[in-house]
């Protein structure tokens, strides 16, 4: 029973392996073809975003006592887009679905892709069977779930492929209810994880400070509609319509200027914070802290970026030792382990990854950013 069971584990994942191999190498080229034509642009606006409201037509989404997910995701989204709309009017909005339609999972970030858009927001609605205490807003990133929780959200909301006619083969073998599956879930979205992180933590923070919603948090999961976008990417949960009180705010109208008008504002502090630097995040964002008195190579962890001041003795750094700070263009970015030996840095992200799994290593050469290719050379040279 159990080689049975080995041989069935094996062969599933080498059949997705091989599956992926092809899009991998697509995904690498276009990353590849969007890092040299973006660094001839001095300055980087957001000129694109696409707001996806969840499920639609036949697709329901979750299920409240007197709602529809689809429904009230809908409305959020487009509200949040009239709002970007009148106080951005050079700024394009696409929305994956503007009625009640179906729109298989794929095409919501080939949508995306295709528009060459700069954001892409996913919004939906959380429910718990059997549950109707649970309330609050949470915020996903692409990355590996840190508990059954995220787990179950990610199964979820994948399983929006099961709508589909040979879901199987459209999604390279992936099955959204079998955790065997997100074993080997592929991450190419760490291209874009401290942008993606910087919207999502935006979001909670507006949820939470200006409409006082509980926050459950910016949570990382492997959803399958932040893995196929190429561009920053958030999933908002807006609350939990299993929960009678929550519902009853998400329903209403109240509730849905609210939570839209908190997105609008979340997209209008996270367009402030990354126009202030002059490139996307496949050149290393440029902010951590480092010793700029130092003019060769350093690497670094970058463990937290914010828009706020975060005291160093502050819970979210328990855990960490020696968390630098420093103010870049009003944005303070956290960083630990700074060493001129990348294989050190390397060692030491493995420790750190245990504390903040989206933690990820940038270079500087004579304090400014380089990428850690760039850094390699100049300390061949």
């Amino acid at each position: 029973m159990k080689i049975s069971y080995m041989n069935y584990f094996l062969t599933k994942i080498s059949q997705i392996i091989m599956n992926r191999v092809s899009v991998f190498l697509m995904v690498f080229v276009l990353c590849l073809i969007s890092f040299l034509s973006l660094g001839q642009n001095s300055e980087y606006k957001i000129n694109t975003i696409v707001i996806d409201a969840g499920h639609g037509g036949k697709d329901p989404g979750a299920v409240g006592k007197h709602s529809y997910e689809k429904d009230i995701v809908l409305s959020i989204a487009l509200k949040t887009g009239k709002y970007i709309k009148e106080k951005f009017p050079h700024i394009k909005v696409i929305y994956t679905r503007d009625k009640d339609i179906f729109i298989p999972l794929k095409e919501r970030p080939e949508i995306a892709n295709k528009h060459n858009a700069d954001l892409f927001i996913s919004i939906h609605a959380n429910s718990l069977e059997n549950n109707t205490r649970t309330y609050g807003t949470e915020t996903f990133i692409l990355g590996l779930h840190k508990s059954k929780d995220n787990l179950a959200v990610a199964m979820k909301e994948n399983s929006v492929m099961l709508y589909e006619d040979d879901y199987s083969n459209k999604y390279e073998g992936f099955d959204p209810k079998d955790p065997a599956s997100y074993i080997i879930f592929n991450l190419m979205h760490s291209l874009h994880i401290d942008n993606s992180t910087s919207m999502a933590q935006h979001t909670e923070h507006q949820f939470k400070n200006r409409v006082g919603r509980r926050s459950r948090g910016v949570k990382a999961a492997e959803l399958w509609v932040l893995r196929k976008a190429s561009m920053p990417s958030v999933l908002i949960e807006v609350g939990f319509i299993s929960n009678p009180n929550e519902e009853r705010f998400l329903k209403s109208k109240k509730g849905q200027d609210y939570m839209s008008s908190a997105i609008f504002r979340a997209f209008r502090s996270y367009k402030e914070e990354i126009e202030r630097h002059t490139s996307r995040t496949f050149e290393v964002n440029k902010a951590p802290v480092i010793d700029e008195s130092n003019s060769g190579v350093l690497y670094c962890i970058q463990v937290k970026s914010s828009s706020k001041k975060i005291p160093l003795n502050s819970k979210v750094f328990a855990g960490l030792e020696n968390v630098i700070e420093k103010q870049v263009n009003g944005t303070y970015k956290y960083i630990v382990g700074q060493n001129s030996n990348l294989r050190s840095v390397i060692n030491k992200k493995r420790e750190v990854k245990k504390i903040v799994p989206d933690c990820f290593i940038v270079a500087y050469h004579n304090g400014k950013p380089v990428s850690i290719k760039q850094a390699k050379n100049i300390q061949k040279s």
